[in-house]
């Protein structure tokens, strides 16, 4: 049987991760209170931030702004899309 959380993105009972996401306490934090579905939807989020911001993952400063927008994301008020961010179904065609 799936382990179900009580999501905080959801906010109701629902399947949740399979391990914790990251090593330390905010792994085991996210693991505990975060479901599948509300993580897929942070993947979607980190990517437009690394790709947004082009950050280079090998960059301690990058790692920490992403860890930073990760907990904003789950136990925050929330992510705003980066500045200049426009979503694919409203550029304009090439």
């Amino acid at each position: 049987m799936a382990k179900t959380v009580q999501c905080v993105i959801l906010k109701k009972e629902a399947e949740g991760l399979e391990a914790p996401p990251l090593p330390g306490e905010l792994g085991k934090r996210i693991f505990d209170s975060v479901s599948k579905e509300a993580w897929n939807r942070w993947i979607a989020q980190q990517t437009i931030i690394i790709n947004e911001y082009r950050l280079n993952l090998a960059d301690p400063r990058a790692q920490e702004l992403l860890t930073d927008a990760m907990e904003r994301f789950f136990y925050g008020a929330g992510l705003e899309p980066p500045p200049d961010w426009v979503p694919p179904e409203e550029r304009p065609e090439k």
